[in-house]
């Protein structure tokens, strides 16, 4: 069995989901990040997975939940820090990140299943991407990727196909980045602890 790898910052008013802001104040921002997570890992702990790791930039808090194992985030761009995380698995897995709340166990188990490919790779609809799994991770395939720019996920996918392996590729998924992202999200997945948070910080504002 493969593990399940989530990447995050703890969400601490200032240091997350800034781009939110001025729509939302620091504190608003940071608990729709904080709904998120709690949603992403609700999902990763209802997928079935041999391990599943937290990578976390930050401290935990009372967000965290039972099951989840948690490692601190090494040093280092965010190339070096997602390849550092791939080595902490020891075979098969899958990494997501923070920003897609609307994720399902569903999608998780088919970015687990390796069966036909070495790689599976998720776009995010920014340019970026939300899943990463790799059969036999190897730092060589994120190392020097440029990350956080429009073309983020077209290199990724390029530096996986040359590599030789088999991509196969998720539905794309919105990330979570600014004011219209989390509303077109929150619309998307009215039944998450994000969607709840999002109308009640909106008919506060109203």
């Amino acid at each position: 069995m493969s593990t399940l790898l989530v990447i995050a910052k703890a969400p601490v008013a200032g240091r997350v989901k800034t781009r939110l802001t001025p729509r939302f104040t620091p504190e608003q921002a940071a608990g729709l990040a904080r709904a998120a997570l709690r949603d992403t890992l609700a999902a990763v702990l209802a997928t079935d997975a041999r391990r599943r790791v937290l990578v976390l930039d930050g401290q935990p808090g009372p967000w965290l939940p039972e099951g989840i194992e948690v490692v601190p985030q090494c040093a280092g761009g965010l190339d070096v820090r997602l390849a550092a995380a791939f080595s902490l698995s020891g075979g098969p897995a899958l990494l997501i990140g923070m920003d897609t709340p609307q994720v399902t166990p569903e999608l998780l188990a088919q970015g687990l299943d390796f069966s036909g490919a070495g790689a599976v790779f998720g776009p995010a609809d920014d340019g970026g991407f939300w899943a990463l799994g790799l059969a036999r991770p190897d730092p060589a395939l994120l190392l020097g990727v440029p990350m956080s720019v429009p073309h983020t996920g077209r290199e990724q996918r390029q530096r996986l196909t040359a590599s030789g392996r088999t991509v196969r590729d998720l539905p794309a998924l919105c990330d979570v980045d600014t004011p219209a992202d989390a509303a077109r999200v929150a619309a998307a997945a009215p039944g998450t602890r994000f969607a709840a948070l999002y109308s009640e910080l909106c008919a506060v504002a109203r």
